[in-house]
């Protein structure tokens, strides 16, 4: 009984790099550049996308939704581990841990399928271009986008109910960040191996099963590409592929690593590391990758800021 009554504590612990104190400073400059590139990148692409006729077509449709994402996925963890930071006590309430692993779970989820989602747009874009206008017809990415955020979400509810209603005994210390499944999986005063089979099992639908069909959209796209008898034009394929191909090895590279990994004391901060890199780092580079390597998105933000000027005026 005892133990029931101290099973959900009011607040927890996040630890962090607390055994590491020299490094909060640091932390702390990291994460408030990277989540003021994060806003600044992914409102951009989202105002332009929206904003410019040309850019209203299925590719910037998905890439509008990645950067809500991302703009939403960083939003639910930088602020707190900000407050964190610059605190002695370096705690989230319980409701707040609950709100951020549910947010948290539930976009990185949604990234995952709509990753795949923007593969498929592009195989389709090069491998059947005669095709492509009505293939990839309105409907269609909205159905496909609307299947991503319910699965990702739907994802969400059974995996943060399946690891908040297993007893806690009063362990509220998190050796982590913020509120993430691996780092909540420890805590518990249960056996929790039915649980990390559940995660493993749910990270090879999300993560493994999306990125084979990534890769296999690939392998067509460059068979395809290479059939292209001029040079420009295989550039220029390439060149459009090659912004998602980038932002597909971040994001899978290392959330794999996270959620597919054997638990060791060894993998203990590396886990943190990784964690912090598709948690943050990714949603920051994604804007940068997609507007440096593509030549519409900057004549589109070109135009834009035009447009604002001559109003001024």
């Amino acid at each position: 009984m005892n133990c029931v009554n101290k099973s959900v504590p009011q607040e927890f612990i996040l630890l962090g790099f607390t055994d590491q104190p020299w490094l909060e400073i640091p932390l702390f400059v990291m994460f408030l550049f990277s989540y003021i590139l994060t806003i600044f990148g992914n409102l951009t692409i989202i105002l332009v996308s929206h904003l410019d006729f040309k850019l209203h077509t299925p590719m910037y449709f998905f890439l509008s939704n990645l950067s809500l994402l991302d703009l939403c996925y960083t939003t639910s963890t930088v602020p707190q581990m900000l407050v964190n930071i610059c605190n002695t006590r370096k705690v989230i309430s319980y409701g707040g841990c609950v709100a951020q692993l549910f947010i948290f779970l539930a976009l990185g989820s949604t990234e995952c399928l709509l990753l795949a989602m923007m593969s498929f747009d592009r195989f389709v874009a090069i491998c059947r271009p005669l095709h492509y206008s009505i293939v990839m017809h309105q409907r269609l990415c909205l159905q496909l986008a609307a299947a991503s955020w319910i699965s990702g979400f739907s994802n969400s509810v059974l995996q943060s109910t399946w690891t908040l209603k297993m007893p806690l005994c009063g362990h509220k210390e998190v050796d982590h960040f913020f509120c993430e499944v691996p780092a909540l999986l420890k805590l518990p005063c249960v056996e929790t191996t039915a649980n990390e089979a559940e995660l493993f099992f749910i990270s090879v639908l999300f993560l493994l099963i999306p990125m084979t069909l990534v890769l296999i959209s690939y392998a067509f796209i460059v068979q395809a590409v290479l059939r292209i008898q001029s040079a420009e034009g295989q550039r220029k394929a390439f060149g459009t592929c090659g912004s998602h191909l980038t932002v597909v090895s971040l994001f899978y590279g290392t959330a794999i690593s996270m959620y597919l990994q054997l638990p060791s004391p060894s993998s203990k901060d590396r886990g943190k590391i990784v964690s912090l890199f598709y948690g943050i780092i990714a949603p920051m580079l994604n804007p940068l990758i997609y507007t440096l390597r593509n030549k519409e998105v900057k004549e589109a933000f070109k135009r834009l800021v035009a447009r604002v000027f001559l109003i001024k005026k």
